[in-house]
């Protein structure tokens, strides 16, 4: 059954849930969980903040609802498949494409900032300022996005540490990091923000049509990050190949990369 998130507290335990689930599963489902909570705990913390100076949202319990709405469509789209119900394409194409071998964990990652960013975002925001001005979210909704922009440039760095070789790697074959580079998160951003617009303008009967339309389009990137051509196809494997620790351990790992600001 899926669980009732009403809170930010409860976004942080059943994304604890997933990790732990995944770990047991051995499963890279929980490559995108772990680095999700840190990310969660990273809007709590600017939630929480009483200090008016150090506040970085214009509105919090506005930020918690949307950080809520958020994150639960990721949990909902885990539990939905789970129980084999129907959900969004572009998260059921990462859930089973978590059960293939050859994938690098960057892979698994980028496919779930892929979905979340570019179908979940925009989606969460229309919600919480149905029948209000979207324009009044925008500067927090920013401030979302600089933290989830981080993950791409952080897992970049900090994952180097889960096989040996790929700073050299990166270094020796540009075009492998151009590829890590050309997944923009400003473009995610802005075209979440956009797709939130366009929802807002729309009656909300039609917004299951504008999301399904949507979903194919975020589908295209998905396809992007697991098919990138032959040539870093071939680095990736090489990459693979050379990947140390276990699914456990990765998680592990994961879990404790620092968002920087």
């Amino acid at each position: 059954m899926k669980p009732v998130v009403k809170s930010i507290d409860d976004v942080v335990r059943e994304l604890e849930m997933i990790i732990t689930n995944s770990e047991l599963r051995k499963s890279p489902r929980g490559y995108f969980a772990a680095l999700y909570r840190r990310v969660t705990l990273e809007i709590k913390k600017g939630v929480d903040e009483t200090d008016v100076e150090k506040q970085i949202f214009q509105d919090s319990s506005r930020m918690e609802q949307l950080d809520i709405v958020f994150a639960d469509r990721y949990i909902s789209a885990f539990y939905g498949f789970k129980q084999k119900e129907k959900i969004s394409t572009s998260w059921r194409f990462p859930f089973v494409y978590a059960r293939e071998y050859w994938p690098i964990a960057l892979q698994h990652l980028l496919l779930g900032i892929n979905t979340h960013i570019n179908l979940d975002l925009g989606i969460a925001a229309a919600e919480i300022m149905h029948g209000r001005n979207l324009e009044d979210l925008h500067d927090d909704f920013n401030k979302v996005n600089e933290i989830l922009s981080s993950l791409v440039g952080e897992v970049e760095k900090d994952l180097t540490e889960i096989w040996p070789g790929l700073k050299r790697i990166l270094k020796w074959t540009k075009k492998v990091d151009d590829f890590l580079i050309d997944f923009s998160m400003k473009s995610a951003r802005d075209g979440a923000w956009e797709f939130a617009q366009e929802l807002s303008q729309t009656p909300k009967e039609l917004w299951p049509a504008k999301i399904a339309e949507r979903d194919k389009k975020v589908m295209g990137i998905s396809k992007l990050i697991t098919s990138p051509g032959f040539f870093i196809s071939l680095i990736f494997k090489i990459i693979r190949i050379f990947e140390k620790g276990t699914v456990e351990q990765k998680i592990s790992y994961m879990a404790k990369i620092k968002i920087r600001s």
